[in-house]
């Protein structure tokens, strides 16, 4: 048996801790949904902010509810280097000594010192998943992925397990593009 998993693609996002949305959009207040994402309890919000860098900035992107512990930027390689940040490759969380940037709301400005960071690609399963995989948590696997031009393995991909989760392998735009993964692509996980 095949082990499959849906392959889907995370573009550009901001994740904001209560002190920052405060500060971006105004006290007390509360992000709106704009659409349910396929990981339970998150969305993307009707909400945007510029992202601004030393080079350039993306004056845009959304914000992913709900709010969080810490303020975290997810780019991909070449959101970064385009507008002159450090993100280190990076599991979502894990932003200790990551790069900065300003992001700008309607109501404020804040400078994050680090936050800044290129997900690493993941998949998130249960743990009903995980066992029926032969897969544990923290886990490295390879995942390849057919396309009809550009079929790839990628390596480095590390198996997320919680039951808050539902099963789906994340990759960036970069990856998204290196494999020209239409929607709806499944990826084959090669432990």
């Amino acid at each position: 048996m095949a082990k499959e998993v849906l392959v889907e693609v995370s573009a550009r996002h901001v994740h904001v801790s209560r002190e920052a949305l405060d500060v971006l959009f105004g006290k007390d207040y509360a992000l709106t949904v704009k659409k349910m994402l396929s990981q339970p309890g998150q969305y993307a919000s009707n909400e945007r902010v510029a992202v601004i860098g030393e080079k350039g900035s993306f004056p845009a992107v959304s914000i992913l509810g709900p709010v969080r512990k810490e303020t975290q930027v997810e780019l991909s390689a070449t959101d970064a280097r385009s507008i002159g940040v450090k993100a280190p490759v990076r599991e979502s969380g894990d932003i200790q000594g990551s790069g900065g940037c300003k992001l700008v709301g309607p109501a404020g400005e804040i400078e994050i010192s680090e936050g800044v960071i290129v997900a690493k690609r993941h998949i998130h399963m249960t743990t009903k998943d995980a066992a029926e995989f032969g897969l544990t948590d923290k886990q490295v696997v390879s995942v390849k992925i057919n396309s009809p031009e550009r079929s790839l393995i990628f390596g480095d991909v590390v198996v997320r397990v919680s039951d808050s989760y539902a099963l789906a392998m994340h990759i960036d735009t970069d990856e998204a593009n290196a494999v020209l993964a239409p929607a709806g692509t499944m990826g084959e996980i090669l432990a």
